[in-house]
């Protein structure tokens, strides 16, 4: 079933379980994981980001995402993903995605609030969520890296402003994450995500899963972390089904796809394992 993304967050974060985001720029993708979140009877959500618009553009994305939402037995939230102009997000709300993250953390600070507002009123009068992002999740490589991560971590105290001044429903937070593969070992400030947990009393949001360890995740949700973004994991797991598959003799695309969407089940059917997200 089609719901937003209080439906499935509002009681993660009640039950203490996490929701897991995986990206999904194909069908393949998308099977993978919904149709995992339906054998597991857990509750999902799944979308794209506007930097991966390039792969499959967003009118597509809505093609397939949108009837398999409908159709599935389990609460699927369609949501996109780091939405970094405000033409983008009203596409996406014009499509029929259910919930937007509007990402203003480059912004200074007073722009990122008064944006990401203005955001919220559109959405949520037409009954959609809305994500926003403070202080600023870096890249592990390339033109997104951060120097000195740190430096952008999430202000606890600046969150309740944020919270209460957006009305925002869910709130990406920085602590020590990255996006992409993690060149050595993360260490997420887990105080910090308690903290920010308890002044603003919405849900978390902790972007850059892939990678991180077990012990991570289960301590980030025990402490206030409800959402969480999987994209790399299920996108290499996609790349080593079709490698296995055409080791095994596979010569064609459509001989591929059971390796492809079976090596990316297996990572979903992980990481909802791990979240506890079954109902």
């Amino acid at each position: 079933m089609l719901v937003n993304m209080n439906d499935v967050l509002l009681p993660a974060k009640n039950g203490r379980y996490g929701i897991g985001f995986f990206n999904a720029v194909n069908v393949e993708m998308a099977r993978a994981v919904i149709e995992t979140a339906e054998e597991m009877n857990a509750p999902v959500m799944v979308g794209t980001a506007e930097v991966l618009l390039s792969s499959m553009e967003l009118e597509r994305v809505a093609e397939y995402l949108i009837p398999m939402a409908k159709k599935a037995s389990v609460p699927v939230c369609i949501h996109y993903d780091h939405g970094l102009t405000f033409e983008r997000c009203m596409e996406a709300l014009k499509l029929g995605f259910t919930s937007i993250m509007y990402d203003c953390s480059t912004l200074p600070y007073e722009e990122n609030v008064a944006d990401v507002a203005d955001m919220v009123k559109i959405c949520h009068a037409m009954g959609v969520t809305v994500e926003g992002e403070l202080g600023h999740v870096g890249d592990t490589e390339g033109a997104g890296k951060l120097t000195k991560p740190e430096d952008y971590y999430t202000d606890p105290g600046q969150a309740i402003d944020y919270v209460n001044r957006t009305g925002i429903d869910a709130l990406a937070i920085a602590v020590g994450n990255a996006h992409g593969d993690y060149k050595f070992t993360p260490k997420l400030d887990h105080d910090r995500i308690q903290t920010i947990a308890n002044k603003t009393g919405i849900p978390l949001v902790l972007h850059g899963g892939s990678g991180l360890s077990d012990d991570d995740f289960r301590t980030a949700i025990s402490n206030g972390i409800c959402k969480i973004n999987i994209f790399t994991d299920i996108d290499k797991a996609g790349k080593a089904g079709i490698e296995k598959g055409i080791a095994a003799g596979a010569r064609s695309m459509f001989s591929l796809i059971p390796y492809e969407i079976e090596a990316m089940k297996e990572v979903v059917r992980e990481k909802l394992t791990l979240f506890e997200s079954r109902r």
